[in-house]
């Protein structure tokens, strides 16, 4: 039987990173030049019948913005299938960006694209630093059933490009991996002699790793203008290679050929970050740390407090902003993008992406407190002195609440909506009667206006009772009263509440008290300092390192307690190298101060921790470390809707010097916001707003090593310990920024629990440590230019509301509320959060309808979830 021809599907395509050692400005420049040419090519030549636009929709609002006279040229090229685009705003990384950021980009990059009048149904991925485990069921649920990419596979475990990939909660994809890159025929020889000995080296590599008969043979590169004779060299190729066809082809019609002729495929389960044969850059997680607390911080912001307030505020009347929203998380997909978010750029382009973080961060503030004041100043309210509390979860929280507001000087109580007083501290406060007051505008002379004597700007901590589910509830100042709710700090030695006792040490390690066990945990908090070596792509030790602990460093502390939680104030002083020639010295001649605070509240299960510190020291890194008592083999983290589960020490370290990989297999790790340990009585768990990095080290895998920062001097270089061979980037491109001189500061915290790991309910403790309850000050004084005047409204409002609750029996986690996109219903997105348990979906008094990702679909009505499954409802 005669062997079937190799059927070479040559797609052209550009990778088109919008930013890298280049600024956007530069990329945008050419980028209007090049669609330009796609235009005028494909128009003009009937054969050159197809070409894939990188999936990324952000580039047509790119190039429209400065040509909107070409949308018609584009719509008919786009809807004609010939120009291939979307299903993604821009190529997202995966591993360290939001569930909530990558579901969105695809939802604004499919919608952009259909607009135009098609959107490729294909994860199409050419470059992202590894593949998550959730996206089978993501791809899925935007109605993609098929997967294309490059980074994340190696031969150890796939010996051919086709195969089965299998997600977290069982979802399916067909895959084919493009082996050697999106770029791998960039560069075709036009020279009669130089053409076939070209093809029947590249593609007999491809032919040498396919199941079929058909190979994925791109034509493009990064940037690549479009090769305007492509048609004319397929049909040469076809002239002088016999044993083989070609044809110019795009994705999604090579992927329907391949899918249909391949057969028992192999199953590749969970995530894809392998580095054998293309560089994961697995600890990009921690680059430019101060850019990756920005974007966790905002990422949170959006989902935890933004979108549900907005919710709240359109089912009181208001207009829910729709664009507004879409140009926030517009700025974020910009720096989602794999290179962007990694961190991996010249300083000059991260400065761009600073600046969109900072965009975002202040067009949200503003969002969030002009609704937040819509709903606080139509409140049926005796006193205009009082704060509104906002509850962004669908189910009632008690707890405590930390702002800014302006005070006055004389004394007071604080009462909730029942008149009960209710503890607090001012944990700072600074006179500035002359500046406010005279902001203030009288827009009603005849209004009688409370203006105190003096205003101080102060931050509070306030414990609070219940809030209403996904509502508000009112808060007040006792004007009245001469009854101080703020105690002093009172002297201690050591810090407890009803979980916890802690204990400084003279070595400048914790030692911590679990109560409910009585168990005893010794060389908590230790910092541990060491060399960097590495670039802007992957962290790498120095040949000759030096490690560096706070163990035993200068130290002091003062201890103390106050109406709401006591608190420790540690101030250390580590002595660490000033680069690296001085570390592999052994000298150290540069202070690193910290000043840490650690805080144990009422009720709270979690040992919350700030540190500040002053670094002018150069290439190097810091982690915070927690030893537990469990010997592990597994790490469990968050991903993006659910649980992982992780070795914490890969086999292949073994053999990866052997076998030639292009990065060293190691367990430092991505998580979304949590890293735990545990066995079947008890559990250690490390929480994060900052770097979502971690590693398990100790000799018995016991430790708990969060990173808070690594630093270092150029984008690339070459020859690294765990990185071998070229440099990733330029390695002529230095990064003075990404040495990160001067104040930094990180938070996180720490919890102990007994039973399981289901038990635990970690993601809820997540969620509800990144989703802190906001407050709006409501006071007739401040109403002027301070914070823009606004005119008086009808007081109709009751002063708790509640839009709607989960019931007792929901146990899935809560991803994202917000309003539909399409309709004025509500949406809910809820996942299951555990290892083994199945979780269940319930809100009180409400009828759910499923719906997929795009929020248009309808899906079967499961409301119990099994381990990671993701669903979206339709509240009527």
């Amino acid at each position: 039987m005669l062997k079937a021809k190799t059927k070479v599907h040559v797609i052209p395509h550009t990778h088109w990173d919008r930013e890298w050692y280049f600024t956007t400005s530069r990329s945008k420049i050419y980028l209007a030049k090049q669609v330009k040419e796609v235009l005028e090519t494909l128009e003009n030549n009937e054969d050159f019948k197809y070409y894939l636009l990188d999936a990324q929709a952000s580039l047509l609002d790119d190039y429209l913005k400065w040509y909107p006279e070409d949308r018609g040229r584009l719509e008919a090229l786009i809807a004609a299938k010939r120009i291939m685009t979307g299903p993604w705003y821009t190529q997202t990384d995966q591993l360290v960006i939001s569930g909530e950021s990558i579901v969105r980009n695809l939802y604004y990059g499919q919608s952009i694209a259909e607009s135009f009048g098609h959107s490729m149904a294909v994860g199409y991925v050419p470059d992202a630093f590894g593949q998550a485990a959730q996206m089978p069921q993501i791809y899925k649920q935007f109605g993609i059933d098929t997967f294309l990419f490059w980074r994340g596979v190696a031969d150890n475990r796939l010996k051919q490009t086709e195969f089965t990939w299998k997600g977290s909660d069982g979802s399916e994809v067909f895959a084919v991996q493009i082996p050697f890159g999106y770029y791998y025929g960039g560069n075709i020889p036009e020279g009669e002699d130089d053409i076939l000995p070209y093809l029947n080296e590249q593609v007999g590599k491809l032919e040498a790793k396919a199941s079929t008969e058909h190979v994925y043979f791109p034509n493009g590169f990064d940037q690549a203008p479009i090769r305007k004779n492509l048609p004319e060299l397929i049909n040469r190729f076809n002239e002088i290679d016999e044993d083989r066809e070609y044809v110019l082809n795009e994705p999604e019609r090579f992927l329907q050929e391949i899918k249909e002729a391949a057969t028992s495929l192999p199953v590749l389960e969970g995530e894809l970050t392998e580095g054998k044969h293309s560089r994961i850059h697995k600890t990009i997680f921690s680059t430019r740390a101060d850019l990756k607390q920005l974007n966790n911080q905002i990422e949170n912001f959006i989902t935890n407090t933004l979108e549900p307030v907005l919710t709240i505020s359109h089912s009181l009347g208001h207009d829910y902003p729709h664009e507004t929203v879409a140009e926030i998380w517009k700025l974020m997909f910009e720096n989602a993008a794999h290179d962007s978010i990694g961190g991996c750029n010249s300083d000059t382009t991260n400065q761009d992406v600073f600046f969109r973080y900072k965009q975002a961060r202040d067009l949200g503030d503003n969002l969030l407190e002009l609704h937040m004041r819509m709903i606080a100043q139509k409140i049926n309210q005796e006193e205009t002195f009082s704060f509104t509390v906002f509850n962004a979860l669908p189910y009632a929280r008690k707890g405590y609440v930390e702002f800014d507001a302006y005070l006055p000087e004389k004394e007071f109580t604080i009462r909730d909506v029942n008149g009960e007083q209710l503890p607090f501290t001012i944990k700072e406060k600074t006179e500035l009667t002359d500046y406010v007051l005279n902001q203030h505008i009288y827009l009603n002379p005849s209004k009688k206006v409370y203006l105190p004597e003096k205003v101080y700007a102060a931050k509070l901590v306030v414990k609070v009772n219940d809030i209403p589910s996904l509502g508000y509830s009112q808060f007040y100042f006792d004007l009245k009263e001469n009854e101080l709710g703020d105690q002093p700090n009172e002297k201690v030695d050591a810090i407890e509440n009803d979980h916890y006792r802690i204990q400084f040490e003279d070595d400048c390690t914790l030692t911590i008290t679990h109560k409910p066990t009585g168990s005893v945990y010794k060389n908590q908090m230790i910092f541990e300092e060491n060399g960097d070596d590495g670039d802007s792509y992957n962290y790498s030790p120095p040949r000759k390192d030096l490690i560096i602990s706070s163990v035993g460093a200068d130290g002091t502390v003062d201890v103390g307690r106050n109406a709401v939680e006591e608190i420790m104030n540690i101030n250390l002083l580590m002595e660490v190298p000033r680069d690296l020639e001085e570390r592999a010295d052994g000298k150290c001649s540069v202070d690193m101060p910290l000043s840490v605070t650690v805080a144990l509240r009422s009720g709270d299960p979690l040992i919350h921790f700030n540190v500040d510190l002053d670094n002018q020291a150069l290439s190097h890194r810091l982690r915070v470390v927690f030893a537990t008592d469990i010997a592990s083999r597994f790490s469990y983290a968050d991903q993006p809707f659910g649980i992982i589960k992780r070795p914490v020490a890969l086999p292949e370290l073994d053999v990866w010097e052997e076998e030639e990989w292009q990065e060293k297999p190691i367990s430092i790790e991505p998580m979304q916001s949590f890293v735990n340990l545990h066995d079947e009585g008890h559990g250690f768990t490390v929480f994060t707003e900052g770097v979502r990095e971690y590693e398990i080290i100790g000799e018995h895998y016991d430790t708990i090593a969060l990173t808070l920062f690594r630093t270092f001097g150029y984008m690339g270089k070459e020859d690294l310990l765990y990185r071998p061979g070229r440099a990733s980037g330029e390695k002529i491109i230095e990064t003075p920024d990404a040495q990160m001189i001067g104040e930094l500061k990180f938070t996180f915290a720490y919890q102990m629990n007994t039973g399981y790991f289901d038990d635990a309910e970690l993601v809820r403790t997540a969620k509800e440590y990144l989703s802190p309850l906001a407050v709006y000050q409501l006071a007739d004084f401040l109403n002027g230019r301070l914070i823009f005047s606004n005119r008086d409204e009808e007081a109709k409002f009751e002063k708790e509301y509640s839009l709607f609750e989960v019931s007792p029996d929901h146990t899935a986690a809560v991803s994202a509320i917000k309003k539909a996109e399409r309709s004025d219903a509500y949406i809910l997105r809820c996942f299951n959060p555990y290892e083994t348990s199945k979780s269940t979906v319930d809100v009180k008094n409400r009828t759910l309808e499923a719906v997929a990702l795009n929020e248009t679909t309808a899906m079967e009505n499961i409301t119990d979830l099994s381990h990671c499954q993701l669903q979206t409802y339709v509240i009527k």
